[in-house]
């Protein structure tokens, strides 16, 4: 496993990271086993969020760390909030970036996840009715109190960032961001700028570069998925160019082909940080592994090509 500093908090975390989301359906001995799993492949950040499953994914991790005993100095909990769920239908009703909301959300977290502090908290989803002056207040208690170390944001792009950042005193270090061999918009229009074809459309607002230009580190979310949750494209027989060049390389490295999808994320210059979604431990061992396998330049293409893309 290799380690990176997330952005310039001075926080260091290995490269790859698992997202919970989904632990809550395993058992508490199978949670545990993937807990265990994840750090003995060097993983050492975990992320979730207070919607998730109305906290009992939360829930769930925060036991598996105290099942494992885990030093809780050893390890970086993220979470994020800022989502309004109806707790009678768990349907999402409205972002909230209200003082009120996140300063409960944060605390329910906390229990949940049976710590007192979590090393990076971030905002979830755009909120567009934001108070500015309400969030500054909200940051600055949880920071004070010392309830969060670290700030971000997800899914956000860089005027919102820029919004956002003009308010609060406290470095925005991450974003939360959808990307993969599945899901490459941001590179498309790096690729295609100045042309007036489809992948030339700028959707996000320049965030591969603006976050270079930052320093902000970009975590990626479902990094297998393609489109919007529309389904894998590891042995997906939708993507057979993709698979071929996929097996190809993971002969060539002697690693899985999962691995070798995480290793063409962490090849681009941006510094993005990988967050597996998987719970499978065999799985899980095999993606991490990713971590270690140093893509060349052609190789990073070949896969960008074999997914479906094309170069002007």
């Amino acid at each position: 496993m290799r380690y990176m500093n997330l952005g310039q908090s001075g926080f260091r975390a290995s490269r790859v990271a698992l997202g919970v989301m989904r632990i809550d359906q395993k058992s508490r001995e199978e949670a545990r086993t993937i807990v265990e799993t994840a750090m003995n492949a060097g993983v050492d950040f975990f992320d979730t969020a207070d919607c998730y499953h109305a906290g009992a994914s939360s829930r769930a991790l925060g036991q598996a760390l105290k099942d494992l005993s885990v030093d809780r100095d050893s390890v970086g909990i993220q979470t994020k909030f800022g989502i309004f769920r109806n707790p009678d239908s768990d349907q999402i009703t409205r972002y909230d970036f209200s003082k009120d909301h996140l300063l409960k959300a944060l605390d329910e977290e906390l229990v949940n996840l049976q710590t007192d502090h979590v090393d990076f908290v971030l905002l979830h989803r755009p909120d567009t009715l934001v108070d500015l002056g309400d969030l500054a207040e909200a940051f600055n208690e949880l920071q004070t109190s010392g309830k969060v170390r670290h700030f971000g944001v997800s899914n956000v792009n860089p005027m919102q960032v820029e919004l956002l950042q003009s308010a609060v005193s406290q470095r925005l270090e991450v974003n939360q961001l959808q990307f993969g061999l599945g899901h490459t918009g941001m590179v498309d229009q790096e690729i295609h700028v100045n042309m007036g074809d489809d992948p030339s459309l700028d959707h996000d607002g320049g965030l591969l570069a603006y976050s270079r230009l930052k320093s902000m580190t970009i975590q990626a979310w479902s990094p297998f998925q393609t489109g919007y949750f529309d389904g894998v494209f590891l042995d997906n027989p939708r993507y057979p160019e993709l698979n071929a060049e996929l097996d190809k390389l993971a002969k060539q490295h002697g690693v899985a082909k999962s691995a070798i999808a995480v290793a063409w994320i962490l090849r681009h210059p941006a510094g993005i940080q990988v967050l597996l979604g998987s719970m499978n431990p065999e799985r899980i061992t095999q993606m991490a592994a990713g971590a270690d396998v140093d893509l060349t330049a052609q190789e990073w293409y070949d896969l960008y090509l074999s997914a479906g893309h094309d170069l002007p």
